[in-house]
């Protein structure tokens, strides 16, 4: 049987992640962070997978260039 799904409020990925309120919600409205609305007063929820997959596409690799230089 599969695991039910963790969803997280705007300030559990503020904690999280240890940025301001505002970058997370400008996130969601852009896209870039997948979200469901559940209205007014209830905000927004976010899957821990999307969490995961939004942090897997900004991760910075160092390229090769700055690892030869070190």
């Amino acid at each position: 049987m599969a695991e039910p799904k963790k969803w997280y409020t705007v300030q559990d990925v503020v904690q999280e992640l240890q940025v301001h309120e505002q970058t997370v919600r400008r996130w969601i409205k852009s896209g870039e962070l997948p979200a469901h609305a559940l209205g007014d007063r209830a905000g927004y929820r976010v899957a821990r997978e999307d969490v995961d997959a939004f942090m897997e596409r900004r991760r910075v690799d160092e390229s090769p260039v700055k690892k030869a230089a070190a």
